[in-house]
């Protein structure tokens, strides 16, 4: 089991969280626990089971700061496929990743720059655009 705690934003204060993370037979699962509340998340990786997270986390005004959050990270399909999605690339409109644009999704760094998942997932679909170009 993986553990990680990360910086939980918004809210009437701000706080942490704790993730869990484990593989159970085919499926990434995740418990997020802050406060007094506990999530839980089942998905096929853990980028896809932590963007589960956060739209529930985005109704009570939730943001988890870290790199899985950040509106330029994405993973790409061999990160899901050998990573389980645990890592993701820092993405630039244009501009194919390199190895250096490698991240943790559960880690954090200066350049995170918080989205919701919609805003994340629009800025992919751009990022796909201008690679086609």
């Amino acid at each position: 089991m993986l553990e990680y705690t990360i910086s939980l934003i918004g809210g009437e204060k701000d706080g942490t969280a704790r993730i869990m993370c484990e593989a159970r037979g085919q499926l990434c699962h995740m418990t997020i626990c802050y406060g007094e509340k506990a999530m839980e998340e089942a998905a096929s990786d853990y980028f896809k089971a932590l963007c589960q997270a956060r739209l529930r986390l985005e109704k009570e005004g939730f943001s988890l700061l870290c790199y899985g959050s950040s509106l330029n990270v994405y993973p790409s399909g061999m990160c899901r496929d050998m990573g389980s999605g645990l890592q993701a690339y820092r993405l630039k409109i244009g501009k194919k990743p390199a190895m250096s644009d490698l991240v943790e999704i559960f880690e954090v760094g200066p350049d995170v720059t918080l989205a919701t998942v919609g805003e994340q997932t629009a800025y992919f679909e751009e990022w796909l655009r201008s690679e086609r170009v």
